[in-house]
């Protein structure tokens, strides 16, 4: 991890920043799976309620230029600014960089656990009191399902910052649970 690229969306007034970015990281996550290296991390380093307009990847020099040369950007380049690919400067910490899962709709699990066959339509009913719905405040972004088409949110948690950086792969999102990218 000692080299960036950092994309920024450009403000459009047709657009708003989240559709932008959200399919900017549409397109990441096809390029980075059908890369299937695991070896490229992202951060979103303006993340608020929001994830930013800036996303970060995070990797080696070879994995960036790589990745920058199969022109995965492409359709959106009148709507984002980039950086080369460039050496990180001075790191204070590091930050594991994760999906988070929430189970916001008990109601559709069950109905899935039904449907699959992992519960029967009596147990099912008998649970569904007792779930309450999981919110939270993280950043996210509104993606489809590539295998389904269906619409859903991709929450983003941004670990603790970290004095030493922790090896690993990353998902075709470009996110780990455990790994770690440089905070800067």
């Amino acid at each position: 991890m000692d080299h960036y690229l950092e994309i920024r969306v450009l403000p459009d007034p047709e657009f708003s920043e989240e559709v932008l970015m959200a399919a900017l990281f549409a397109k990441l996550h096809r390029a980075l799976g059908a890369r299937g290296k695991g070896d490229i991390g992202v951060s979103f380093p303006l993340h608020g309620v929001k994830p930013g307009a800036c996303l970060r990847l995070h990797g080696c020099e070879q994995a960036l230029r790589e990745l920058d040369a199969t022109s995965w950007r492409k359709g959106l380049s009148d709507y984002c600014g980039s950086t080369k690919v460039l050496a990180v400067p001075n790191v204070q910490c590091w930050r594991s960089v994760s999906r988070v899962q929430v189970k916001s709709s008990p109601l559709r699990l069950l109905r899935r656990s039904v449907k699959k066959g992992w519960l029967s339509e009596a147990e099912a009913q008998a649970r569904a009191p007792a779930m309450d719905a999981q919110h939270t405040d993280l950043p996210w972004l509104n993606m489809r399902s590539l295998s389904t088409g269906q619409p859903f949110r991709l929450f983003i948690r941004h670990g603790d910052a970290l004095s030493e950086p922790v090896e690993g792969t990353f998902s075709s999102y470009g996110l780990s649970a455990t790994a770690t990218v440089p905070w800067f």
